[in-house]
């Protein structure tokens, strides 16, 4: 059997594992990516990492796929990774070129990764333009074009989070103000809410939560149960995402957006508003053709499948 390996480096864990061109998860195992205080140190266990699971697998490894932060496709190497400590220009896929002699290693960054994933083994298989979005800590996105992942000038294409939804409004995680990001991701959400608690008048059923102590799941069950300040958090996420899905509908039309993360499980809590918004946004002309759904890639290892799809998509488009 051909497999493929996908590693997914995250600011806390590794994961990694061998996929089949199928999509089915072989083999896979984790480790904290905090232990490592240099790329150097790193390397030398991811190494070993990868070494374990090719003896374990026996079969005809056709290369490796790494998403991660700040990913370089073109280069080869991770940029400035804020959570990592990489330093500059971390050159990982040359080391494990050099390391394994594989043919086919290839880096991107982990929304890149997670919408190849989405058109190799999930909902994107019978779609060649669309956009997945993933709500997370932050909003990440990767964007599907004539059945190809768009990787711009330098690979960074598709920062979407960081398109200005709100001017002038929240400061973000990258320094500027009013990002998508800043509203919805599992962060905006927690925000709104602390928002949406001060124009109740502080009436909640959650009013015991702090900061540190709620999330998104919190809230969603708060929301299901007719908590108005909860409702009215995912309203309002909603609104913000769907009328930036508009916009991204104006720019590049795709068939749908995907949409994979934690507050996504609240079903139509965040998809109802979010495509109300979306819809009375668009020009008449897009409005009741562009669907908005969820990932079908199970979250549990949606970041190695995703990671590992650039070993088949590198192949193909070779063909």
């Amino acid at each position: 059997m051909k497999y493929s390996i996908g590693i997914d480096i995250g600011g806390t864990n590794t994961k990694l594992g061998t996929v089949s061109d199928s999509g089915k998860v072989l083999t896979r195992t984790t480790f904290n990516t905090t232990d490592y205080d240099s790329f150097d140190s790193y390397m030398v266990r991811l190494i070993e990492e990868i070494s374990t699971l090719v003896k374990k697998s026996g079969e005809e490894c056709k290369g490796i796929g790494i998403g991660a932060p700040n990913g370089n496709y073109y280069k080869g190497t991770i940029d400035m990774a804020a959570n990592l400590p990489f330093g500059l220009e971390a050159p990982i896929v040359d080391r494990l070129r050099n390391a394994f002699g594989y043919k086919h290693i290839y880096l991107t960054n982990d929304a890149n990764a997670a919408a190849l994933g989405e058109k190799i083994y999930g909902g994107g298989k019978t779609y060649d333009h669309f956009i997945t979005i993933t709500l997370g800590t932050g909003l990440g996105a990767g964007v599907i074009v004539d059945g190809k992942l768009l990787y711009g000038a330098d690979g960074n294409a598709g920062e979407l989070g960081h398109v200005c939804a709100v001017e002038g409004g929240r400061i973000c995680g990258c320094g500027n103000r009013g990002c998508l990001e800043a509203y919805a991701s599992a962060t905006g959400i927690k925000r709104t809410f602390f928002e949406m608690l001060a124009y109740y008048n502080g009436k909640t059923s959650l009013s015991g939560y702090s900061w540190e102590t709620i999330n998104p799941k919190i809230i969603e069950d708060a929301a299901k149960a007719g908590d108005e300040v909860s409702k009215a958090t995912y309203d309002f996420t909603g609104r913000i995402l769907g009328r930036a899905l508009a916009d991204f509908v104006h720019f590049s039309r795709p068939s749908v957006f995907f949409l994979f993360g934690g507050p996504v499980k609240s079903g139509e809590l965040i998809f109802a508003p979010t495509r109300k918004s979306m819809e009375e946004h668009l020009m008449p002309v897009f409005r009741g053709k562009v669907k908005i759904l969820p990932s079908e890639l199970p979250e549990a290892d949606a970041a190695i499948l995703g990671s590992s799809a650039l070993v088949w998509s590198g192949i193909a488009n070779e063909a």
